[in-house]
């Protein structure tokens, strides 16, 4: 099983001690982990981090960790590379199953699969009794962020076409209009 990168938050559960009604667990970060993560993101900075969950028992020997990931960041605007802060709030829900364990599997008896796209995701599995529900708490985190934030207003100005840009069309675009007289 190949190592896992080590997150800059981390805050590590022992499946085996979990009382029946589970364990909250919350994650604010410091300033040297926002400063972490802020590098490891590509994001100008993170002002706030916090994460409240809850991990419970599931099943015969899996988990569930149900919760919230908050956090304040600043990100360079994709247009005019100016700061855009933005909130991030997102639910977290998640199971883990222990390696080998039967509710992990996906076999598929007579070679057809069913999959509901609304339908629950299969458990991600753990090994030892270890799990870090920090890592979990960085991916939903991870998830909210805005792959190409803009500030309100910022438009980007369509080039202008080269001198030296062919005048007459190629046989792509002559290609794609008879396509289009057909229909």
């Amino acid at each position: 099983m190949p190592e896992k990168k080590k997150t800059p938050i981390s805050h590590e559960v022992n499946v085996h001690r979990l009382a029946r009604k589970g364990m909250a667990v919350s994650i604010s970060a410091d300033a040297t982990e926002r400063g972490a993560l802020a590098e490891e993101h590509d994001l100008l900075s993170v002002e706030r981090f916090a994460a409240e969950l809850t991990v419970r028992p599931w099943k015969a020997d899996g988990v569930r960790i149900t919760g919230t990931v908050e956090a304040d960041i600043t990100q360079a605007c994709v247009v005019t590379l100016e700061p855009v802060s933005s909130h991030i709030e997102e639910d977290v829900s998640a199971t883990l199953v222990p390696d080998g364990s039967r509710l992990a599997r996906n076999e598929v008896e007579g070679g057809e699969f069913v999959l509901d796209a609304e339908g629950p995701d299969m458990p991600d599995t753990f090994h030892g009794s270890i799990i870090d529900v920090g890592v979990l708490a960085v991916e939903f985190f991870t998830l909210g962020i805005d792959p190409y934030p803009r500030r309100p207003g910022a438009v980007m100005e369509a080039a202008e076409p080269h001198e030296d840009a062919p005048k007459e069309a190629g046989p792509l675009y002559e290609g794609l209009q008879k396509l289009g007289q057909k229909s």
